[in-house]
């Protein structure tokens, strides 16, 4: 089976998919000033948005690797979004991390896999 990049430049592709598995690049929201919460939101969307164009789903998310800034501060506010915006029955194996994310203002990111619908 072929792999497929899409939204591709020269360091990285947002999705990569390959043997029915969909790999998304680190997603953060758009507002970088926002705090926890916003930028989780933000950050969900946008995960979405990039299942969707994949051809796959939140309902289908495998695992999740979440980095959080400051995992004292941010944990429970971070788990309030999620915890909205997931599907009852279908929790992903997940990873939350402490870590020094590439921007300052960047308070979360995520890396998701997923499998095709």
């Amino acid at each position: 089976m072929a792999i497929q990049r899409q939204l591709t430049n020269e360091r990285m592709s947002q999705i990569v998919t390959h043997n029915g598995v969909v790999y998304l690049a680190g997603q953060v929201g758009d507002d970088m000033a926002a705090g926890i919460e916003q930028q989780t939101r933000e950050t969900l969307a946008n995960i979405e948005r990039l299942l969707d164009l994949a051809g796959s789903s939140k309902e289908h998310v495998l695992s999740v690797t979440i980095y959080l800034k400051d995992i004292d501060a941010h944990f429970e506010g971070m788990n309030a979004v999620w915890d909205q915006w997931l599907p009852k029955g279908v929790a992903p194996a997940r990873a939350t991390v402490e870590a020094k994310l590439c921007e300052p203002e960047i308070l979360v990111e995520l890396s998701v896999t997923a499998a095709l619908k």
